[in-house]
């Protein structure tokens, strides 16, 4: 039987370093994607993430979830989230894959009745363009019935400085250059449009600093979003030196060495 593990992009690691090292920045984006209203106080559990599909012609390939977790509070529910960078057809149908797998793990056999509880799903999308719908749909046409659920989109350009403290969606902060992506060739050639890049950054620097100052946030999970927004810099403007002079100037210089997580 065969084997296949996907490789991870450097935004699937900035992914999966935050949700494992600063996992409470996933909440407010849960209650922003679903409508839900965590106080931020829940617990976080968080499931394997590595499932292996089986195939119709006998091979198998091993596919690496972004996240799959449960959040316990009033109840508990089961929440799974993709990372995608750009758009990808196949998308659904993987989201589909996981899903099924997901709940086959707790799947529940009695009196002959096989249950099965599907999380909820979503798609952080870095990128996307202006046909891209609210939702997925997944319909399951079975001899019982139909059956169907929308999987949520969230645009990650769509959110403004402002808005992202406002929300405290600080989660998505290292993705926030994407939204300047297009523009990154006029920042290069330009320096007053690069100065208004660098000032925008200002605020995300100085917003942190006012969370950390107020105890919304640790020393440990700003330098973690710092570290990540540099990371995540690198690799989307590596074709820019001034963008990435300029951005890295203001957010902090170097990357940053997990001291904390060292020690």
């Amino acid at each position: 039987m065969g084997e296949v593990r996907l490789t991870s992009t450097p935004y699937d690691d900035v992914f999966r370093t935050l949700l494992n090292d600063c996992s409470g920045l996933i909440i407010p984006v849960i209650n922003e994607v679903f409508g839900e209203g965590y106080s931020g106080e829940e617990k976080i559990i968080f499931s394997a993430n590595e499932h292996f599909m089986n195939r119709q012609d006998g091979n198998g390939a091993e596919r690496v979830t972004d996240s799959s977790f449960k959040i316990i509070g009033r109840e508990t529910k089961k929440y799974h989230l993709e990372c995608q960078s750009s758009t990808d057809d196949s998308m659904l149908v993987r989201i589909f894959e996981y899903d099924t797998q997901i709940a086959l793990d707790e799947g529940e056999i009695k009196g002959g009745t096989l249950t099965v509880t599907f999380p909820h799903s979503a798609v952080l999308y870095l990128r996307c363009g202006p046909s891209m719908p609210d939702a997925f749909t997944i319909r399951m046409v079975t001899p019982g019935g139909d059956v169907s659920y929308k999987i949520p989109l969230m645009r990650s350009q769509e959110y403004t400085v402002e808005e992202i403290f406002q929300k405290r969606l600080l989660f998505l902060l290292p993705f926030h250059i994407f939204s300047h992506e297009k523009r990154f060739g006029e920042y290069e050639r330009d320096e007053g449009r690069l100065g208004s890049l660098r000032q925008e950054y200002g605020q995300i620097r100085e917003g942190l600093e006012g969370s950390l100052g107020q105890g919304e946030i640790s020393e440990y999970t700003k330098c973690t979003i710092i570290d990540m927004s540099i990371k995540v810099l690198e690799h989307i403007a590596r074709k820019y030196d001034h963008v990435r002079e300029g951005v890295r100037s203001v957010m902090g210089g170097k990357i940053l060495e997990y001291e904390a997580k060292t020690i």
